[in-house]
């Protein structure tokens, strides 16, 4: 049976549509509302107040933290500076990606970790012969995100770091309503935003601080539906949705290379050994067989189908996690895994994945859809991700007020 989070004294007041979900053991808004919209307005146009102390937590410590860091993820963590945090997979010793989030440089020897699933023991078992100390910090350490296009100037209101300069993907430590915490400029919605990391005990007081001042800012606390619209606009994958870990795949097509999850950017070949680097480059010099992409379906032909029957088109009014086939021609060549109806973009979408040669951009393929208990297929076209892709997510406004 789930518990409550941190900050579940405060969620649980806020929460109208008493509409939960299990998240890792704890009890996760899936709507404040009876609909998501407003708070899927907040993350795209005003502040979304999100909690994310689910997550799996770790910190990396000792002369060997780099090392280990090193030894297990698919990028070079020798290049990061203190302050730095990377997104990165991690694979088994057959190139197939156990779990991704993101790992933050605190010092010269301490890092946090954050995974979707638990990741204690693989760890350890990979710490063997280093001077490095793990420690589970997933129940001491609460988090909050704070994301959406005013999020930069609440957050000025109530800490006295410097944001103006804190760069995409970087870290600062600062104090709210007293409470030491650490500021990521990260995000699970593809927007400006930051995570801000505190102690357990004292989750609520931040909280109560950001909301203070949230009315100015129109902040909403925000659950997981309106989330998960925001990720696949972003080009964001979902584990056990999208993909799976390959600790937990039943068979072999359930497991996926960082290539096949789009994440090949993040694989550096050259760094020297690393958990799995064998295999990703022999499946290199082979081809990728297949990989996640984003789709376009054409709306036109959506229309067309409920006309056929009678009926007005009908967008989805929240995100399919039903995994859909694709086809080219007479073949099927993937399946849809993530499908929704964005609002800001007024297009259907979806994150699939397709066989080669299918997946290049540009490719049009059909998508199955089903109008009334009858399957038929629509035309969709493989795009770029992220579908959205604000220039205020990355860039590094002097002025706060210009990040609107």
């Amino acid at each position: 049976m789930p518990v409550g989070s941190a900050f579940h004294a405060r969620t649980l007041e806020l929460c109208e549509s008493l509409n939960y979900r299990d998240w890792a053991g704890y009890y996760a808004v899936s709507a404040y509302e009876t609909h998501h919209e407003h708070e899927y307005n907040a993350i795209r146009n005003a502040c979304a107040l999100i909690d994310i102390s689910p997550l799996f937590k770790y910190r990396i410590s000792g002369p060997d933290a780099m090392r280990l860091v090193n030894r297990v993820i698919t990028r070079d963590a020798s290049r990061m500076s203190v302050g730095q945090v990377f997104y990165t997979p991690w694979c088994d010793e057959d190139g197939k990606v156990i779990d991704d989030g993101t790992v933050t440089r605190l010092t010269d020897d301490a890092f946090r970790w954050t995974a979707a699933d638990p990741n204690l023991r693989w760890l350890t078992g990979n710490s063997s012969g280093l001077n490095v100390g793990i420690e589970d910090i997933s129940e001491s350490v609460a988090a909050l995100a704070l994301q959406g296009p005013t999020s930069a100037r609440l957050l000025r209101q109530i800490c006295d770091a410097d944001l103006s300069s804190l760069k995409y993907f970087r870290a600062t430590s600062d104090a709210i309503a007293g409470v030491p915490v650490d500021i990521t400029r990260t995000g699970y919605t593809g927007d400006l935003g930051y995570e801000i990391w505190m102690p357990w005990d004292r989750a609520l007081q931040v909280w109560d601080a950001i909301a203070s001042v949230g009315h100015a800012f129109d902040l909403h606390p925000t659950g997981m539906l309106a989330l998960d619209v925001a990720r696949i606009e972003a080009g964001l994958l979902l584990i056990d949705v999208d993909f799976h870990s390959s600790r937990k795949a039943l068979i072999e097509t359930q497991k996926y290379s960082p290539h096949e999850l789009g994440l090949g950017r993040l694989v550096d070949l050259k760094k020297g050994p690393f958990v799995g680097r064998s295999a990703i480059n022999e499946e290199v010099k082979r081809g990728i067989a297949r990989q996640i992409v984003g789709l376009e379906l054409d709306w036109t032909e959506v229309e067309k189908l409920y006309e056929t029957v009678g009926l007005p088109p009908t967008a989805p009014a929240g995100t399919s996690r039903v995994a859909v086939p694709v086809y080219k021609g007479r073949s099927q060549v993937g399946r849809a895994t993530s499908t929704t109806w964005s609002t800001t973009l007024k297009k259907l979408i979806a994150l699939a994945t397709i066989d080669a040669p299918h997946y290049s951009i540009g490719t049009r393929v059909e998508m199955e859809m089903t109008v009334e208990a009858v399957r038929h297929r629509a035309t969709a076209t493989v795009v770029e991700t992220p579908f959205f892709n604000p220039r205020r997510k990355t860039q590094s406004p002097i002025n706060l007020e210009s990040a609107i």
